[in-house]
This record gives C-alpha cells, sequence and structure tokens, in this order.
C-alpha cells in the first residue's frame, strides 16, 4: 500500500512539474498576434491556439496554415511574436527544398 502511494505521488508531482497546455479559441487571441499573423503571414490562415503556461511564464503557440503547409509561432503573454517551432512529425515543412543533383550519365 505503501508502495502504491509514493508512486501515486510521483506522478502528481511529475504532471505539476509539466506545462500546462490550454486551447484558446482564435477569436480571444490577442489582437497583436492577429495583426502579426495578418502582416507577416500573408495569405496564412489561424488554424489553432493553445495557452501554456510553464513555471509561471505564460506563452501562446499559434498554429497557422497556407494550403499544405503549416507552421506553429510562438508569443509571449504581451502578443510579442518570440520564435517560429520547428515543424512536428507528419506535418510538411516550409520553406526550400534541398537541392538535387542531377544523375549522373554513363
Amino acid at each position: 500500500m505503501k508502495k502504491l502511494l509514493f508512486v501515486m505521488v510521483l506522478v502528481m508531482g511529475a504532471l505539476v512539474v509539466n506545462a500546462q497546455r490550454t486551447p484558446v479559441k482564435v477569436a480571444d487571441l490577442q489582437k497583436s498576434i492577429t495583426d502579426n499573423v495578418a502582416k507577416d503571414y500573408v495569405g496564412f490562415t489561424i488554424k489553432d491556439a493553445t495557452k501554456v503556461v510553464e513555471n509561471n511564464v505564460v506563452t501562446y503557440e499559434v498554429v497557422i496554415a497556407k494550403g499544405t503547409m503549416q507552421e506553429t509561432l510562438s508569443y509571449d503573454n504581451t502578443g510579442k511574436f518570440l520564435k517560429k517551432m520547428e515543424a512536428k512529425a507528419g506535418m510538411p515543412k516550409t520553406g526550400p527544398k534541398p537541392a538535387t543533383k542531377p544523375p549522373v550519365k554513363k
């Protein structure tokens, strides 16, 4: 019984340490975030957004899409752009494709 209680306390502690992620409606995003997307990512639309609280720091992760391209952008709690996140597995990466070498003739 003591072992089970100890394991439960460890699991609960791990959950508290991890970031808390909450979905945010696109309409509820700060105007500075939507303005930045409209200005710097012309033709992209905001697909979804998430509020992330980690170590008492609030950030927003905003997924934008244009056709088959997807990007995830990170903003601070005031709506200031922080960085573009790496594409996640299963998502097509945007940007230039690597050059391919022409076939060698024999």
